[in-house]
């Protein structure tokens, strides 16, 4: 699959700071339309305004931006390094599920049941939580789930394949099947996730209401400047002497190896990372949308995460989070326009990039400019 697919534009690292004055200018503002402008716009202008920002548009923004740090965690891996997954839905879902049992554990006796535990529990007559439900009641055990769950997964799936020197298709067929096996699982109720209706009906997060439309703002800009972060992090990365190395082996791992670098040790580490960064987002996704199931973990989801960077640009970080952004707004609008064209739509899009847009839109918007100058 790696062989048909073109070759990421990457730009080469270059020496100096993180970001040049345009840079952290463009960093500044957009932290500002995050944490300022929009909650703003949505909480303080009428609703009769045209600069009135409505509630849906905020947690749709909220939750693209959450789909946009799973593209940028995909350019890591996948542009920078070479290795295409198609399971990091798993991770995201594994992330979700972390945040999920928290929240569950915050509706208290305000269930249909009225009952202590959750109601897809009493409905089961289960009569005390299972062993992994121990600590669920603590936010901050969650969120050290969040993290060492899926983090700990993908370093045991990575040592064992990387060590196998499996690459190419082999892993992302492999990849595949990781996370369509964890659907199947999470699908059976003695599971205690919930069953094929997972986890829904929040009420509160850290004792705070989670339907308020102050508590969606909050939501919204704390993971807006969660993508702002991932996406410096990322950025100090890939040019920094462990990114060139990673570019290296995407380029010709062989080669690497004779040089005495241990490819392993980098694809390893790059892996774990991405796994942790599509989790975090995950954990996102979960207070603002309001439900978590295993629908999250189909291969069909793990392979709209690539599609999202190859439509926004491979290798460049900021072409991902603009294919997630690109493909979802258009995913919204279809689905609510021609709900029934969505899948065409998609597939079509994804066989024009790759034959007509090799580089993405990113790539597009680059030379429009080159010819300009």
């Amino acid at each position: 699959m790696s062989a048909v697919l073109p070759t990421p534009l990457t730009l080469q690292p270059r020496r100096g700071l993180l970001l040049g004055a345009t840079g952290w200018t463009a960093v500044i503002a957009v932290m500002l339309v995050i944490t300022v402008g929009i909650p703003i716009l949505n909480l303080a202008v009428p609703a009769d305004s045209a600069f009135h920002i409505s509630d849906y548009t905020v947690s749709l923004a909220g939750k693209i931006l959450c789909y946009a740090i799973c593209a940028l965690a995909m350019d890591l891996i996948w542009g920078y390094t070479g290795i295409l997954s198609l399971g990091h839905g798993l991770f995201f879902a594994l992330g979700g599920y972390a945040m999920g049992m928290y929240l569950m554990r915050q509706i208290g006796r305000d269930g249909q049941y009225k009952a202590d535990m959750p109601d897809f529990m009493v409905f089961l007559n289960w009569k005390e939580y299972p062993w992994h439900w121990t600590f669920s009641d603590s936010f901050v055990f969650q969120l050290l789930m969040v993290v060492l769950v899926p983090g700990l997964l993908a370093f045991v799936f990575g040592w064992f394949a990387f060590r196998s020197r499996i690459k190419g298709v082999y892993f992302s067929i492999i990849t595949q099947a990781m996370t369509f096996a964890a659907m199947l699982l999470f699908f059976r109720n003695e599971t205690g996730f919930g069953g094929n209706n997972g986890f829904t009906d929040f009420k509160r997060i850290l004792g705070i209401p989670i339907t308020t439309r102050e508590a969606r703002v909050v939501l919204f800009a704390i993971t807006g400047c969660v993508l702002v972060a991932f996406y410096l992090m990322s950025r100090a990365i890939v040019h920094s002497k462990y990114g060139r190395v990673l570019q290296a082996i995407r380029d010709a791992e062989s080669r690497v190896m004779f040089t005495g670098y241990n490819p392993v040790a980098y694809k390893l580490s790059i892996w774990t990372l991405s796994a942790v960064m599509c989790a975090i987002a995950g954990a996102l996704y979960v207070p603002q949308v309001g439900i978590i199931n295993p629908s999250e973990m189909s291969p069909a989801a793990s392979i709209e995460i690539a599609i999202w960077a190859a439509v926004g640009g491979r290798g460049t970080l900021i072409g991902p989070i603009i294919g997630a952004f690109f493909v979802n707004g258009a995913k919204s609008w279809f689905t609510a326009a021609f709900p029934e064209f969505w899948l065409y739509f998609l597939g079509a899009l994804f066989i024009a990039v790759t034959l007509f847009l090799p580089h993405g839109l990113i790539g597009l918007l680059r030379k429009r400019k080159e010819s300009r100058s």
